[in-house]
């Protein structure tokens, strides 16, 4: 039989795997790129992408572009839980509300976001507020429909145990049916996070004059293909970090999940 690969136990094992294994892609790429085997226009070495990184924040490019960003996506996003997960819920609990909201939910959730760009673009201009609308709608119906599953998931035993107690609906919801459904919460901010972003930078290269998209755009408009590399490092880097933190608040918030997950 053949003997799978296992990931080192020790932390810092699998810390230095990663960074000897991100050494060695960088490597690769550097040589490749300064050989000229592909051209630098497409293709500039991580060098080059790096002293673009360093120039756009020396003279303020990326770090403006990189601040309104973060800001027009944190209002969407925030916008997006507020008013996703309570309707996800109400609509994983109430069968009423699911056949009056879900043809609609469904309909927009199954919208590709590039497809209304050019509407809201002819609905609010060239401003801020069509960038915070793509946001809000790419974000916010992977969270309703992952809030919508959770509820489903909850052992009926528990509800007829709370009510024979006296337990309120108010109080159901608070202890036993949103504890059920924090994992499906996060997981539906997760997907949201991801869908956000990619509304983001559509709404910066279609229809924007600040932010990454926008850095992206112009930057492949002139061939400065190490500022566009750059950029997109950037948008790596923040997708990373929000998928990271949430994992995180998962631990925090739905402990059982992970013991669940071990055991």
């Amino acid at each position: 039989m053949k003997r799978r690969l296992r990931m080192p136990e020790s932390r810092w094992a699998r810390i230095g795997l990663v960074v000897l294994n991100l050494a060695v892609f960088l490597a690769v790429w550097q040589i490749v790129a300064k050989q000229g085997w592909i051209n630098s226009l497409f293709f500039p070495a991580p060098s080059e992408t790096w002293q673009a990184l360093i120039d756009g924040f020396s003279d303020g490019t990326l770090g403006e572009a990189l601040l309104w960003s973060l800001r027009c996506f944190a209002i969407g996003m925030i916008a997006a839980a507020v008013v996703g997960i309570p309707i996800g819920l109400l609509m994983g609990t109430s069968d009423a509300a699911y056949s009056l909201l879900s043809p609609y939910v469904w309909a927009m959730a199954s919208l590709p976001r590039v497809a209304i760009t050019p509407l809201l673009i002819l609905i609010f201009g060239f401003s801020q507020m069509a960038e915070l609308v793509l946001i809000f709608l790419s974000a916010l119906f992977p969270i309703i429909i992952n809030c919508m599953a959770g509820p489903k998931t909850v052992d009926p035993s528990l509800l007829r145990a709370g009510r024979v107690f006296g337990a309120s609906r108010l109080a159901l919801y608070v202890k036993v049916v949103f504890p059920f459904t924090l994992p499906f919460v996060v997981s539906g901010l997760n997907q949201g996070l991801t869908r956000g972003l990619v509304g983001m930078v559509i709404a910066e290269i279609f229809g924007g004059n600040n932010g990454l998209g926008y850095v992206i755009q112009r930057a492949g408009e002139t061939f400065e293909s190490p500022t566009l590399y750059a950029a997109l490092f950037l948008l790596v880097v923040i997708s990373l970090t929000l998928v990271q933190l949430l994992r995180w608040l998962e631990v925090r918030v739905a402990p059982w999940r992970n013991q669940a997950l071990d055991t």
